[in-house]
């Protein structure tokens, strides 16, 4: 048996394009194109550059996860992370909150709601996080 197709390698793949399918691709769209918008100016550069890291772990999301930096959390982390909240981006995390909650309605929903929870986690406090 080839070590790279075992059972758990193709179970993240076929979750992955299930996810894409549902509405992953466009999860994604919205995040690319709200970080293009943001990063027109100089100060939404950061959070830009936050919501492209958001869409990439939208893009594919079963086998990664989103884990602290080396050294974070960090002051400026820390701080961006509350202008983030207080900019209402917390937003984010609710509609991940909600799509989570009606994925996790029917049985076969749940792995893709559970998906819908570590992104709500993420994408409350961004920054120093990166994708694993």
């Amino acid at each position: 048996m080839c070590p790279v197709l075992n059972a758990p390698t193709i179970m993240k793949f076929l979750g992955n394009i299930v996810w894409l399918v549902l509405g992953g691709f466009l999860i994604a769209l919205i995040y690319y194109f709200v970080g293009l918008l943001m990063c027109i100016t100089i100060v939404g550069i950061p959070f830009g550059v936050q919501l492209f890291k958001l869409g990439t772990y939208a893009l594919w999301p079963f086998g990664h996860e989103l884990v602290d930096g080396p050294g974070e959390p960090g002051c400026v982390s820390i701080v961006m992370n509350l202008v983030w909240i207080l900019l209402g981006w917390w937003e984010i995390a609710l509609i991940h909150l909600v799509c989570g909650l009606i994925c996790c309605l029917t049985i076969v929903g749940i792995p893709w709601g559970l998906q819908h929870f570590k992104m709500a986690l993420g994408s409350v406090f961004p920054f120093g996080k990166q994708i694993r």
